[in-house]
């Protein structure tokens, strides 16, 4: 029997996996659960590692995940890391001390969590900071800025839960792609064995590493030129029609 042509699939969170509610529909709940007993399903998101860990126990998943826009895989019944990717503290203190001048909202993480408040970045290991609830000229204005800033991978990002705009500042290299990239490495498959679907900027890199794309409804014109399929938006429950309609059709006829 020929063995399957896809053996990951990596689902975005916020506009894929989960409504602009924060809720996953129960039709996707149950997409997800057939696709996971062909492939292995990681949720791949740029929000911190316990919203990717909460998400993956409500799915029921087991396979290592992927969080803060690819900075950190991990194993989702621990927390356990298994690969992250400081930026190290000349990063850190550069991206901090320009988004103390903005008086910009900021959350930095690290591979055991988020840093406090009130901390300094500089003391944790932290893998990546973020500029948050920016209006969109604001965040093309820091983009710029920071892609000015060598060894340094920057994205704007979406946020449904106001409607504004956050800035991701990861080292030169990490991104939701190059983490398919090491995950993909550490399952033992290619990257041409993965399925990956998203909806944002932040989504794009690994859309593009993936074998097979799956692109949201409402995504940016970039994400819809490599799409291998559109999807309705989230709300419309459109990763379970991907799922059902696109996805498991393929591998049952690859055996």
């Amino acid at each position: 029997m020929a063995s399957h042509p896809y053996e990951l699939l990596l689902l975005d969170l916020d506009g894929t996996l989960v409504r602009m509610d924060g809720t996953i529909s129960p039709a996707v709940s149950d997409a997800v659960l057939k696709a996971s007993a062909t492939l292995s399903v990681s949720i791949a998101t740029g929000r911190e590692k316990h919203d990717a860990i909460r998400y993956a126990a409500q799915l029921g998943l087991t396979a290592p995940q992927i969080s803060d826009n690819g900075a950190l895989i991990f194993q989702p019944a621990t927390g356990e890391p298994l690969w992250s990717a400081p930026l190290g503290e000349y990063l850190v203190n550069e991206i901090g001390r320009h988004l103390l001048e903005l008086e910009v909202a900021t959350i930095a993480t690290h591979a055991g969590g988020t840093v406090p408040p009130d901390a300094n970045i500089s003391s944790f290991n932290t893998i990546r900071v973020s500029a948050l609830d920016l209006e969109e000229e604001e965040a093309d204005v820091l983009v710029s800025h920071f892609n000015r800033c060598a060894g340094l991978h920057v994205v704007k990002v979406f946020l449904p839960y106001n409607r504004l705009w956050a800035v991701d500042l990861t080292r030169e290299g990490v991104s939701k792609g190059g983490a398919l990239r090491k995950l993909a490495a550490m399952s033992g498959v290619t990257p041409a064995q993965v399925v990956s679907a998203g909806d944002s900027y932040n989504d794009l890199d690994m859309l593009q590493s993936s074998g097979l794309r799956i692109v949201m409804g409402g995504a940016p014109e970039e994400l819809m030129a490599v799409a291998d399929y559109v999807a309705p938006t989230a709300e419309e429950d459109g990763l379970a029609l991907a799922i059902e309609e696109f996805i498991l059709p393929l591998m049952r006829g690859s055996g």
